[in-house]
């Protein structure tokens, strides 16, 4: 069990080292100099060093104090724990790893040319996605909106989340503006957010994406024998009755890569043109035909 522990320990803190070291990189060489704060506490610390010079790395464990404290009454000492830890190893690295050489070597001016903002708002969005991502994997955050998100559930589980963490992204966005004194820093940030977000979400969910299909149907067996031999699926049978007309027929579960959903429908048409589909993105499937489920190490 120690040794178990232990090399637990040294993934998390190998997922740390990576996912900080990219998104140092993509905040000290892309995001920062373009003048974008996209949101959440770094955003804010990327304001403040433009304002007063201020270490973005340090500045942003700064702002995560209060944070931290909050977590550590209220979401444990687990999480907190191990949110401190990457905070740290993210400080280190962003303000005496990769600040100094930037210092030293890198003209943003220089290399990203007359187009500097949107390829600072792409591939400075590519990079902390990568990072954040990475870290994600472990089970770990970089604090701010995260924790702000998860205490917010606490106090008001009815709230939405998603939408409050996006007004605060807004508004930090809205500061930028300001700070700045550029539209185009809002917007680019605008950019910088959206690929952040689907990069996070191509590593911690996959890119193994599909489509589930829930398909009620009175001809189950010949739909899904069609699907059994063009599509080469799987299919589930249950069981279904009409809540109104009491009528006994059978539910299909189907899971199938996103262009094979066209072939999905010509099939059912094909058997049943009155069938009842309900059709839901899948971000991850696992299992044969699509990929393996992998244990944590």
């Amino acid at each position: 069990m120690k040794q178990e522990k232990k090399a637990a320990l040294l993934m998390d803190l190998a997922y740390d080292l990576a996912g900080s070291l990219l998104y140092a990189i993509g905040t000290l060489l892309f995001v920062a100099p373009s003048n974008i704060a996209p949101g959440g506490a770094s955003g804010i610390a990327i304001m403040l060093n433009y304002l007063f010079a201020l270490p973005i790395g340090t500045t942003t464990f700064i702002l995560n104090i209060p944070l931290l404290l909050l977590a550590l009454r209220f979401l444990g000492r687990p999480f907190t724990f191990k949110t401190l830890r990457t905070l740290l190893i993210s400080t280190v690295i962003t303000d005496w790893v990769v600040a100094p050489l930037v210092g030293r070597y890198y003209n943003a001016q220089a290399l990203l040319g007359a187009d500097g903002q949107l390829l600072g708002a792409l591939f400075g969005g590519v990079l902390t996605g990568a990072g954040l991502g990475i870290i994600f994997l472990r089970d770990s955050t970089t604090g701010g909106t995260d924790i702000a998100g998860r205490l917010l559930q606490l106090r008001f589980p009815h709230l939405p989340i998603g939408r409050a963490m996006m007004a605060v992204d807004a508004l930090i966005l809205l500061c930028s503006m300001l700070v700045f004194r550029s539209l185009s820093s809002g917007l680019y940030g605008m950019i910088t957010l959206f690929v952040t977000s689907k990069v996070i979400d191509s590593i911690v969910y996959g890119v193994d994406k599909g489509t589930m299909a829930l398909i009620v149907t009175r001809h189950s067996q010949e739909i899904a024998a069609g699907i059994l031999s063009e599509l080469d699926r799987g299919a589930t049978l249950l069981p279904a009755t009409g809540a109104y007309s009491g009528e006994k027929k059978e539910m299909i579960v189907c899971a199938v890569r996103t262009a094979q959903f066209h072939k999905l429908k010509t099939i059912v048409r094909r058997y049943d043109p009155h069938a009842f589909i309900i059709v839901t993105e899948a971000g991850e499937i696992y299992g044969e035909g699509f990929q393996a489920i992998e244990r944590k190490k």
